[in-house]
């Protein structure tokens, strides 16, 4: 039986480098004080005895932390792949995301986190922050946050995120050209900026194409799979009902798509089904979901590498990065058999 090797420690790569304790830890940490030859000499010793760093002790030159604390609600499909991509972009440079799964997204655990992440993390990353006094204290006291999604139409933090505008043109736009002419919308929760950018999207795409502007249309949902399935049963039981409804996310829609099916109603040929985000149960669905398409992983890089230039004391031309979305098409849209 093999017998795995033991790890150096601190005091053992000094030694066989010949520098005292400080001088290596200076070296292993990235801190001033130290020549390039003899970090180079202790950073070569040190992976050939195969030490590694503690990323929690580990600090920058500017004193800060290699740890980048991210909030999310791990719960949410939506959040998986934007961490994902959080976390590559982070490795590549040399940092380590710790994430928090907050438990939901009304409770007082946000502050508290952030409290605790304040003290050993070099910045934050918030995805869907539905509550942000805590984010601007933070932030006022100079650690660098990036939020994905965001409360503000004009965030004081950067903020990065899909173009949730043009996205909800898209669909509508698809389900005009199919035929649909009234068009019923499950709206997100309108506490973030996504959520009314696609409310705006719906009403403008909506009014460019001559298509039914009733409010009756519009159900208020909040992204949650059981708002979706209430929503569309409110919009099944107006007198002229739609022929298409567009739910502002896929969660939304998969409600949505049960409350059809006990009302004994097919998709596509009684009611097309549009979602948003396209997280991987949209094609699970039956039949899969037309969506829109968010670049979930790609958000996630940018916010870590917005969030890496902030740590860099580099300010960003914009608080708003936004990121292009597209229009799938699957099997859940199709021509109307009738006009509501």
């Amino acid at each position: 039986m093999a017998v795995k090797k033991r790890a150096a420690t601190l005091a053992e790569i000094a030694k066989v480098a010949g520098v005292s304790r400080m001088t290596a830890s200076r070296a292993l940490n990235n801190q001033p004080g130290v020549s390039a030859e003899t970090r180079e000499d202790i950073l070569r010793i040190a992976d050939e005895m195969g030490y590694s760093v503690n990323p929690f002790a580990q600090k920058l030159s500017n004193g800060r932390s290699r740890i980048i604390g991210v909030m999310a609600e791990l719960h949410a499909p939506f959040t998986s792949d934007i961490v994902l991509g959080i976390s590559g972009a982070a490795k590549s440079a040399g940092y380590e995301a710790l994430v928090y799964s907050l438990p939901d997204r009304d409770s007082t655990a946000p502050s508290s986190v952030a409290s605790l992440l304040q003290q050993i993390a070099g910045g934050i990353i918030a995805i869907l922050p539905y509550e942000a006094s805590y984010l601007e204290q933070i932030a006022s006291e100079a650690l660098p946050v990036v939020t994905i999604d965001t409360l503000y139409d004009d965030p004081p933090f950067p903020s990065v995120d899909g173009d949730s505008y043009q996205g909800a043109r898209l669909a509508v736009r698809h389900l005009a050209d199919l035929g649909h002419r009234r068009i019923g919308f499950i709206t997100g929760d309108n506490r973030l900026r996504s959520a009314r950018e696609r409310m705006a999207g719906y009403c403008d795409a909506v009014a460019q194409f001559g298509l039914d502007r009733d409010p009756a249309l519009i159900a208020d949902g909040d992204f949650l799979q059981k708002s979706g399935f209430d929503a569309t049963k409110r919009i099944l039981a107006l007198k002229d009902r739609p022929t298409a409804i567009f739910a502002a996310n896929d969660i939304s829609a998969l409600g949505a798509s049960q409350a059809l099916r006990e009302k004994g109603l097919r998709i596509p040929e009684d009611m097309s089904l549009t979602g948003f985000d396209d997280i991987a149960i949209a094609q699970q669905m039956h039949p899969p979901l037309t969506t829109i398409r968010q670049p979930l992983r790609q958000i996630g890089r940018s916010a870590m590498n917005t969030l890496l230039a902030r740590i860099g004391g580099l300010d960003a031309p914009s608080n708003r990065i936004t990121l292009p979305t597209e229009l799938i098409v699957r099997q859940s849209t199709a021509k109307p058999q009738r006009q509501g």
